[in-house]
């Protein structure tokens, strides 16, 4: 069986063999999971633990080392505007606050554990603290970037049927003109000083919320977040993803390509709309207790983006290639990096010229990496690894990667083919867990119709996962009359979509 979606040009193949399973947690261990046991998960030597929750397993255990003392006086975020504004938290003060903002979804709110949140925001540090309240909570957020417009928006919140939407000032107008075809939305909580009709205030509910707040223990596999892809090929999907694929997937991302301790200041570029944002400003980074640095920067400029590197001591830089294209039309050499070490980028193909002209003038290489929504970095070129110019690297664990000809054959090296990650008994835990807007509309042969349809249903579902990828059957069923078509036989997709969200 052979799933294909676009990215980067290339046409990315996963080769399924067979179903996935579920790990269990080792009984006997009783002491809190260390940064060792995740990488050991990573490598496939030790089984996922049954319950997991990144804030409290991860963040929380960082707290605890800030606290005696284990952990460098190094901030958990460090949050910039260009105009003399400037927040710093410590994995301490991420805890309280995340608590407090947690209270704010689930009292004021009204939220339950298994409810999805919409919450699109620029680069502000209230996105991270909804972000972590959202796992506190066991609430399943989704992010989307505030250049969303009134019809994306309106899509993301009818396919997801999300039950709350944070929002910042510059979407609220597009909002409003959408909500009388949003039926499941109860709550659109404001990101503003200043108030606005029919939205909840953000900063007036979090003043005056507790920060009591036990963190809920979810279950490894248990939905955590939702990324909606980019719909190079049609609608974007929503690709979800668990605590443990998020949570503990990107370990070795943060501790080999992104090359991250707990004295290290990472400085990601991405989109908070885009799940690199969660690689590289939340998880590969928190999981190694390093600081995350932002810049609020609504709009790219070369010159606040060079002072930024030269007033700061931020460490390791990631950013996509035509940053670094920019960048290198600067005379560079007159720049000083206070702490700059490490440089990383990825989310389009790296020309090698860039790579060299940026190598020539800083004394920095560029190590490229390569993945997916649906399934994080698969390769990467890793610190230590000879690059070569013009390559994305290699496969990194858990995958197994290898380029293939049309008909799935391994190629040998210096043969041209596609991307393909081999499954053998065991489906990688960093996968996402399932595509969700998943559902079939079905026309009964006669021998069929008098059939009980529940029954029908769930054998039709069984069919679905035994006859490919399990993560692909579908949630609904609606059994029809006829598909509308047009005069040459396609099916008029639109249509039933009209008919699901009750647009006809």
């Amino acid at each position: 069986m052979r799933i294909f979606s676009l990215y980067q040009g290339f046409r990315f193949i996963w080769l399924a063999k067979t179903a996935g399973r579920h790990f269990h947690r080792d009984h006997q261990l009783q002491a809190p999971l260390t940064l060792a046991d995740f990488e050991a998960i990573n490598r496939c030597e030790r089984p996922l633990p049954k319950n997991f929750n990144f804030a409290g397993d991860v963040l929380d255990q960082w707290s605890q080392k800030e606290k005696t003392g284990e952990r460098p006086a190094n901030p958990a975020l460090w949050w910039v505007n260009g105009k003399g504004s400037e927040v710093k938290w410590t994995f301490r003060e991420l805890g309280t606050l995340s608590r407090k903002a947690a209270n704010v979804l689930t009292k004021p709110c009204g939220l339950k554990r298994g409810d999805r949140v919409a919450i699109i925001l620029p680069r502000i540090p209230e996105w991270w603290l909804v972000n972590v309240a959202c796992m506190r909570t066991g609430l399943i957020f989704m992010p989307g970037t505030t250049q969303l417009t009134a019809k994306d928006i309106l899509y993301r919140l009818q396919a997801s049927k999300a039950k709350c939407l944070v929002a910042s000032e510059e979407v609220a107008p597009a909002v409003e003109s959408i909500m009388s075809e949003c039926p499941d939305l109860k709550t659109k909580l404001l990101v503003s000083p200043h108030s606005r009709k029919g939205w909840l205030s953000f900063q007036e509910l979090f003043q005056s919320a507790s920060a009591e707040h036990t963190c809920v223990e979810t279950e490894s596999q248990e939905p955590m977040a939702i990324y909606f892809t980019s719909g190079t090929t049609g609608s974007p999907k929503m690709a979800q993803h668990s605590q443990s694929s998020l949570g503990i997937g990107y370990t070795l991302c943060g501790r080999y390509w992104l090359d991250l301790k707990s004295s290290d200041i990472i400085w990601n570029m991405s989109d908070t709309g885009w799940v690199k944002a969660a690689i590289g400003s939340v998880f590969s980074s928190w999981l190694q207790g390093a600081c995350v640095f932002v810049h609020r920067m609504a709009q790219f400029d070369t010159n606040t983006f060079l002072d930024t590197l030269t007033t700061y001591p931020i460490t390791t830089l990631c950013s996509a290639p035509t940053v670094y294209r920019m960048l290198v039309q600067k005379d560079l050499k007159r720049y000083k990096f206070k702490k700059l070490r490490h440089c990383l980028t990825g989310g389009e193909p790296l020309n090698p010229e860039v790579r060299e002209q940026w190598k020539g003038q800083t004394g920095l290489e560029l190590y490229e990496g390569y993945g997916q929504t649906e399934v994080g970095i698969i390769c990467a070129n890793q610190k230590g690894q000879e690059i070569k110019p013009g390559s994305m690297g290699k496969g990194v664990l858990p995958y197994d990667v290898q380029i293939i000809d049309e008909n799935g054959n391994i190629l040998p090296p210096g043969k041209e083919g596609e991307i393909a990650l081999r499954l053998q008994s065991t489906r990688p835990f960093c996968f996402f867990s399932e595509y969700v807007v998943v559902k079939a509309f079905i026309v009964l042969s006669a021998p069929f119709k008098s059939s009980n349809p529940e029954k029908l249903t769930l054998e039709l579902q069984d069919h679905v996962k035994k006859s490919t990828a399990p993560y692909k059957y579908p949630r609904k069923v609606e059994f029809v009359e006829n598909l509308p078509k047009t005069i040459t036989g396609k099916i008029k997709r639109n249509i039933l979509r009209d008919h699901e969200w009750g647009r006809t």
